[in-house]
């Protein structure tokens, strides 16, 4: 069984029920997610061996948190405990033309003090096949920063794919460190990594209004990179959006069929769906073209379903690949 681990921060979401607003709210619903551990838990229910790593305050809500990815499947035993707190945000769902709103409640969590050496990298990635990481964590704190490249040395000493979803947070960089300080370094040992002509600019002053050629700028800066791949979003409205994703593996640009996603449920960790398909793809010895048509409805799914993690099935992405069964009720 191919093995993945992946590094970042877990949260507790508190959401608005249905589509209250935060004015109106009298209670939340309470989940517990992160970009990263959202990867790790669909690669779970995939039936990957998933392993997340993490540091939580040693309380009951870290308990929580920690109950709530074995519930997935995935592997907590690398988990660290301390003191701090637990990382919130607050999740206001939109609906038709008004947007959803996000408000963080982060700062000085458990995670953000994590430091070199409290994880015993070469014991974590024993056997792995796959190392993901994403720009959220190196954004959080210098300590997560040399965490993340702690992992990323000992995974690319052992010969394990690396993956980065160098997805740019302006409002994260507040420890004293930019973005260009910090991230060419991680991206620099970097297999493959998700991030548009945007991102590139931001972490690598890569600058460039045509996607095939960032990547190639990025490729030639950086030759440990050998794909790229982004995904598109056209907001009609918050309940009604177009998604379609490309890839640049060197040699040609592919892109994915779009989908109309005309009643959003939750579109938050679309992105993580995606990347987790992605992973999947190529452990799975899918081409290029196959991996993002897989990755793409995969993100498709996790659009009609609540929280943050997508629970769809390889069964039910590969159906939806095909065109099969859509919307259909199956008995």
């Amino acid at each position: 069984m191919k093995k993945i681990v992946t590094l970042g921060e877990v949260m507790m979401r508190l959401s608005t029920p249905g589509f209250s607003r935060f004015t109106q709210a009298e209670t939340f619903d309470v989940r517990y997610a992160g970009s990263e551990a959202n990867v790790s838990a669909s690669l779970a229910i995939w039936g990957l061996a998933a392993t997340h790593v993490t540091r939580f305050p040693d309380n009951d809500l870290g308990r929580a948190a920690t109950q709530t990815l074995r519930r997935y499947g995935v592997n907590t035993s690398a988990i660290v405990y301390g003191d701090e707190r637990l990382g919130v945000y607050f999740l206001e769902n939109g609906a038709m033309q008004r947007s959803s709103k996000i408000i963080y409640d982060r700062f000085d969590s458990a995670f953000a003090h994590i430091k070199k050496g409290m994880i015993d990298w070469e014991s974590v990635l024993k056997g792995a096949d796959w190392f993901h990481w994403t720009g959220i964590t190196p954004a959080i704190s210098q300590g997560a920063a040399d965490v993340c490249l702690e992992a990323i040395s000992v995974a690319r000493k052992n010969g394990i794919t690396i993956s980065g979803d160098i997805n740019y947070r302006r409002n994260l960089w507040q420890y004293g460190k930019s973005v260009e300080q910090i991230m060419p370094a991680l991206i620099e040992h970097t297999d493959i990594i998700i991030g548009g002509v945007t991102d590139m600019e931001n972490c690598l002053d890569i600058k460039s209004s045509s996607f095939e050629k960032a990547c190639e700028q990025v490729m030639k800066k950086n030759p440990a990179v050998k794909k790229i791949s982004t995904t598109h979003r056209e907001s009609i409205s918050s309940s009604h959006n177009k998604i379609s994703a490309k890839l640049w593996n060197g040699k040609e640009l592919l892109t994915s069929k779009e989908y109309d996603l005309t009643h959003i449920v939750d579109r938050v960790g679309a992105g993580d769906a995606y990347m987790a398909g992605i992973i999947y793809g190529w452990l799975t010895g899918k081409t290029d073209q196959q991996t993002i048509e897989f990755s793409i409805a995969a993100s498709a799914l996790k659009h009609g379903m609540e929280g943050d993690v997508n629970l769809a099935s390889v069964a039910e992405v590969e159906t939806l690949v095909k065109g099969e069964n859509i919307g259909k009720l199956l008995r």
